[in-house]
């Protein structure tokens, strides 16, 4: 009796055709692609870039926005912010305009070469309504002291 080294194994049949992991794998790469770039595209359309908080959410082709006018809706981000943090100096405090303008400039980094600019109309405003003193007591390190110079300048 002769007796065999290979171990005995089922003999395999060929395949035919593409296996269920493949071609899920094939529709997945046809498929994921679009998906990507159209929840992409349609995510950048909902995003509130203007800064202030709102529920409703506009989109680029609305043309019905508040404000009414064309020129608002074409104004720089930070013309738009300046406004805002220079209507909120004047109903509230330089220090939450102040830390408004730093919590928008870590949230949108573009602003950051606007931020001293900001900051220094921010600290001439708050000269006019409060005067020199009581507005350099709100001043802090945002955009390199910037509010203070801005105070400076308004009060010499």
């Amino acid at each position: 009796m002769k007796h065999s080294t290979t171990p005995r194994t089922r003999i395999q049949r060929p395949r035919r055709g593409p296996g269920p992991a493949r071609r899920i794998g094939r529709s997945l790469a046809l498929v994921l692609p679009v998906v990507m770039v159209l929840s992409g595209t349609l995510a950048v359309t909902r995003v509130n870039w203007t800064g202030s908080p709102s529920s409703s959410v506009l989109t680029a082709s609305d043309a019905s926005a508040p404000g009414g006018t064309a020129h608002a809706r074409t104004k720089a981000p930070q013309d738009v912010l300046r406004d805002r943090l220079l209507a909120e100096l004047q109903h509230k405090n330089p220090g939450v305009a102040l830390t408004h303008l730093q919590e928008a400039v870590n949230g949108r980094p573009s602003l950051a070469a606007h931020c001293a600019s900001i900051a220094r109309a921010l600290g001439r405003a708050a000269v006019r309504v409060y005067g020199p003193s009581r507005a350099q007591a709100y001043a802090r390190p945002v955009c390199d002291t910037s509010f203070a110079s801005g105070v400076m300048a308004a009060h010499a």
